[in-house]
């Protein structure tokens, strides 16, 4: 039926989410899922949510969700902003913010729905290659530019950019916006939010569904100067009102009130990682430094798809990524204990 498409349909290329097999059984170590549940306090949140009221809509302007995000990074409410996942945010600033005459800027290797919207909105960009050692280099940005967008830590390869290599770039690009998508920030990470009050031209973009656990009720956000936070309003009513619902705001809300709860799982998550990665060095891998929730790794003497479906027939899923430069690389999720040691014993018996 493509001939009833608009012509923008027919040039796109999607992208494509990790998979999620249905099949009972499987270590699930591919999409960066936490491994352990909800805050208590969520699920409570949830269940006083789903009541009558779920006939009305919720609040647009998502006013106590907001409030809470502010009190908790120490802005002020008019410098945040609410979305249906940080994708969802993440597509509303490349309409509202990154659109420009000059090219776009980001990293070779990193999040794959980059180069998506781009094809979606009509945004020019550049691509800017990692280094050797896969890291991004502040000094390749000193360019002319639209705008600027990476992730950090960077997706795939986890590694982080310190808090003054994000302000040389901030200060080399004083008229172009700088976003800064803090996706795994929480698994040691530094976030850039401390910029915020004197860049005004930089926006943080963070999710509740890694280090939170709630990758099931789609809430993101984004903190900048309220005139960048007033762009992305302006979209978002111009697209959908209501983005989050009541169960949402709700959900979102507790779970920055459970703080103890918050910073347990997160270490458990770091120590389970710094463990894995000792565990597949002893293997011969080669293991990228990881300040995220997954680990990105390569065997000098393993091809990386024969791993991965090596793996998949032992009933572990990992992630490979057939792309330029990460082709014999595997990002594998951090798991529970008992996911990681499963992954493990595959990998010596492939070994």
């Amino acid at each position: 039926m493509s001939r009833y498409w608009s012509a923008v349909v027919s040039d796109l290329t999607p992208y494509v989410p990790g998979e999620q097999p249905k099949l009972p059984g499987l270590v699930k170590l591919n999409t960066n899922e936490n491994p352990y549940g909800p805050s208590p306090q969520v699920l409570a949140a949830l269940r006083e949510a789903a009541l009558d009221t779920l006939r009305l809509y919720p609040d647009p302007g998502a006013s106590e969700l907001k409030q809470t995000l502010a009190d908790y990074h120490g802005v002020s409410i008019k410098e945040v902003f609410v979305g249906n996942g940080s994708d969802e945010v993440l597509a509303l600033a490349f309409m509202a913010l990154l659109k420009h005459d000059a090219p776009l800027l980001f990293p070779d290797i990193s999040y794959s729905f980059y180069p998506v919207y781009c094809k979606l909105y009509g945004i020019d960009y550049r691509t800017v290659p990692l280094d050797e050692q896969m890291c991004i280099r502040p000094d390749d940005y000193a360019e002319p530019c639209g705008a600027i967008i990476f992730p950090n830590p960077n997706a795939p390869t986890g590694i982080g950019l310190g808090l003054a290599a994000v302000e040389s770039i901030l200060l080399a690009h004083p008229e172009a916006v700088v976003v800064v998508d803090e996706a795994y920030v929480d698994f040691g990470g530094d976030s850039a939010v401390a910029l915020i009050a004197r860049y005004p031209n930089l926006l943080v973009v963070q999710t509740l569904s890694k280090s939170r656990s709630l990758a099931g009720l789609r809430v993101g956000f984004a903190l900048g100067h309220p005139d960048l936070i007033e762009a992305l309003e302006r979209v978002k009513n111009s697209f959908n009102s209501y983005p989050l619902d009541r169960l949402s705001l709700a959900g979102a809300a507790a779970s920055f009130r459970d703080e103890a709860y918050f910073q347990q799982t997160r270490q458990a998550v770091i120590g389970s990682r710094e463990q894995l990665a000792l565990e597949l060095a002893g293997m011969g891998f080669e293991v990228l430094p990881s300040q995220a929730n997954f680990i990105f790794a390569r065997h000098p003497r393993h091809d990386a798809a024969q791993l991965a479906a090596g793996l998949r027939a032992r009933s572990v899923i990992v992630r490979h990524f057939n792309a330029p430069r990460i082709s014999q690389f595997l990002r594998i999720s951090i798991g529970s204990a008992d996911e990681c040691a499963a992954l493990v014993r595959a990998l010596r018996e492939l070994l």
